[in-house]
């Protein structure tokens, strides 16, 4: 049966994602709460983001972030178990899977639209206000791992910003190849 012209249903042609159902709840829900939910969802890193959301609102609280989460691969984190291994100033007393969600925060943060071509340094005092509670006590305080969150962004960043000079090469190729001609055809070529 198509959901789609059920009167009970969400009106969706996908499946149901988390990064729906946390949006879906987050309106006029605080951010806290939201953090919760995607912490119930994504692991360690919901209880992160959950200070960030609480602290400063805005994406953070929203749809994006759990969607944003939900792009967080594998290949993702073995880069940056492979860095913390490798780094010089690895905690002696912590594994990598006690300090990931720094990487993660910081990862996640340069999809933050609001902080896209912004360094690391501007957008390190909201994620130092969302880095409390829970988060300060079972993965360390911030000053012991800020510098993992600004790789992890620093890297992150790159990427978003690679992808997005790809999409931008692509559409402007497309519009070229779309233009009209004088006499008022497209020409394709």
């Amino acid at each position: 049966m198509d959901d789609r012209n059920n009167d009970n249903s969400s009106h969706r042609d996908h499946p149901l994602t988390a990064g729906d159902e946390i949006g879906e709840a987050a309106g006029g829900v605080s951010g806290v709460v939201v953090g919760a939910a995607i912490g119930s969802l994504a692991g360690p890193i919901g209880t992160v983001i959950g200070g960030v959301a609480g602290a400063v609102g805005g994406w953070w609280a929203g749809r994006s972030v759990a969607e944003a989460a939900q792009e967080y691969t594998t290949g993702d984190d073995a880069v940056y178990r492979n860095h913390y291994d490798n780094s010089p100033i690895r905690l002696a007393d912590r594994d990598y899977d006690s300090v990931s969600p720094a990487y993660r925060l910081g990862h996640l943060a340069a999809r933050n639209p609001e902080y896209r071509g912004r360094p690391f340094s501007e957008v390190e005092g909201d994620l130092r206000r969302g880095w409390t509670g829970v988060a300060d006590k079972k993965y360390g305080e911030w000053d012991s791992v800020r510098g993992y969150a600004n790789d992890a962004y620093d890297r992150s960043a790159s990427s978003v910003e690679q992808q997005r000079l790809r999409e931008a090469a692509s559409n402007a190729a497309n519009n070229d190849a779309n233009r009209l001609d004088d006499s008022g055809n497209v020409n394709m070529f």
